[in-house]
């Protein structure tokens, strides 16, 4: 009887608000008892997946239910998230167009309402950037604030685990169940989470915009985040204040070198003995450039990363976050050539990564949200950039963005309702 009463209990007595919610991990993260590809045909076997990264594992003694891995751009090594290994994740908003990366796959599931939540790992911009074309939420912490434990070391002082989520208030509830609360309570602030439905009481909430920056994205992203920043001051009076963000491109380079000098040398033990066939051609090129870079310019971009570390903080001072928008294009169309052999398009590959580098290079959370579509319906996102440890007020500011502007976006075409019954 006694073990009949603990059955009971253990059946009905909910682990957490996360028990037996789906998510989805992207394949660069550990998750039992799948392997850990990165998304290429050989990296699951050299590198066995022996335990759950410590992000899953959380959510698992929450009580998520783990729907499997998702795809993903090789070895992070792209913005596209075409995959001529396992298949190039599509757009739900229109199957023909890319859906972002490198965490493709996790951003297409939650648009497409496959799960409300997935994880991503975000190294320049690879949570936040698919997050945007696919109209989801996407959320990347301070750095330090997950444990990177079990995630691929590919770019070490860059990328971390991140959240993708179809709104604002589940990533709030996925962020509170895998914060790293391991370390020592010296080593960074108390965590804060924020109680969401107080938003419309937040005031004097001070927007940095770099015009020049902020204006360097098609006119209709440009015209849709400027009206998103309109609605926040008419429905909030939340004051935009103008600013200048010194040397973005010098940022650009610095974050370039230092994400493919960390991705070389991470894989430095396994590229040594793979035969270049195995690797889709675009990341071959990739790795080539990568490993041109030398110590000495390494080294000079961590000098050029305190330089803008002191730029951001001085803009911090005056303002509580810096807004742009996520991306500089929408969701550009697949080409069927570069479906078997990766893609290389450094066009639309710099505009979608144009304004991921700061939380990376700097460690700086940031979060996207959805403020509208373009001409031809593909989702546009808009970015707050907030000062170290300041993911309450991220998250508050992306809610009050979502209540303003999500009444009039429209579904994807691809989208399965799983609440809706028979």
């Amino acid at each position: 009887r006694a073990a009949l009463h603990w059955l009971t209990y253990i059946q009905w007595t909910p682990l957490s608000v996360m028990d037996g919610v789906l998510v989805a991990v992207k394949d660069e993260i550990d998750c039992l008892p799948y392997p850990t590809t990165g998304g290429t045909r050989w990296l699951g076997k050299a590198r066995p997946c022996e335990a759950d990264a410590a992000c899953v594992a959380q959510l698992r003694a929450c009580g998520a239910v783990l729907a499997g891995k998702t795809n993903m751009h090789e070895l992070g090594a792209g913005t596209s998230g075409i995959n001529p290994h396992h298949g190039s994740a599509r757009n739900p908003y229109n199957v023909g167009k890319v859906a972002g990366g490198s965490s493709s796959g996790s951003a297409a599931v939650v648009c497409a309402g496959l799960c409300p939540v997935a994880l991503g790992v975000d190294g320049g911009g690879s949570v936040r950037m698919p997050a945007a074309l696919c109209g989801v939420v996407g959320f990347k912490p301070t750095a330090g604030r997950l444990s990177n434990a079990g995630v691929l070391p590919l770019n070490w002082t860059v990328g971390m685990a991140g959240i993708l989520a179809g709104t604002v208030e589940d990533a709030v509830v996925a962020y509170s169940a895998i914060v790293d609360q391991s370390q020592p309570s010296y080593l960074r602030p108390e965590l804060n989470l924020p109680m969401l439905t107080s938003t419309p009481s937040i005031s004097n909430v001070r927007l940095a915009k770099y015009g020049k920056w902020f204006n360097d994205s098609s006119e209709d992203i440009r015209t849709c985040c400027d009206k998103a920043l309109q609605t926040l001051r008419a429905q909030y009076g939340w004051e935009t204040l103008d600013v200048t963000v010194p040397e973005i491109e010098e940022m650009r380079l610095a974050h370039y070198v230092t994400i493919g000098s960390e991705c070389t040398a991470s894989l430095a033990k396994y590229l040594d003995k793979l035969k270049r066939s195995e690797i889709g051609w675009d990341v071959r090129v990739a790795l080539g450039v990568y490993g041109s870079f030398s110590s000495r310019a390494y080294l000079n971009s961590q000098r050029l990363r305190n330089r803008q570390m002191f730029f951001h903080k001085e803009i911090f001072k005056t303002a509580d976050v810096i807004v742009s928008p996520m991306t500089g294009v929408t969701a550009y169309t697949l080409q069927d050539d570069a479906l078997s052999s990766g893609e290389l398009d450094y066009i639309n590959g710099a505009a979608l990564i144009r304004y991921s580098i700061a939380g990376n290079f700097l460690g700086l959370p940031a979060i996207t949200v959805m403020v509208g579509q373009d001409k031809g319906g593909l989702p546009i996102g808009l970015q707050f950039i907030g000062r170290p440890w300041s993911e309450a007020t991220l998250l508050h500011i992306a809610f009050a963005m979502q209540e303003a502007c999500s009444k009039n976006h429209r579904k994807p075409v691809v989208f399965y309702d799983l609440l809706k019954k028979d």
